[in-house]
């Protein structure tokens, strides 16, 4: 093999790499972004219940002693 097509082979190679990492990068962003609308949901579902037991108790929240004294 001459020179020039070796230095072809070898960017192939690294193209090939590349190319995969940016395929499992994505699948990662996919996934991160599932699990970031998932915990959106999960904030906004906390803040409603939040809001729903303050309206309930006149406005404030109960203040119980914790359950360690």
């Amino acid at each position: 093999m001459s020179h020039t097509e070796d230095r072809f082979i070898n960017i192939e190679i690294k193209l090939a790499y590349a190319e995969d990492m940016v395929d499992s990068l994505n699948d990662r962003i996919h996934q991160q972004q599932k699990q970031i609308d998932q915990l959106e949901q999960l904030c906004a579902s906390l803040a409603q219940h939040v809001r729903n037991a303050s309206q309930s108790s006149g406005g404030q929240l109960p203040h119980e002693r914790p359950p360690h004294y």
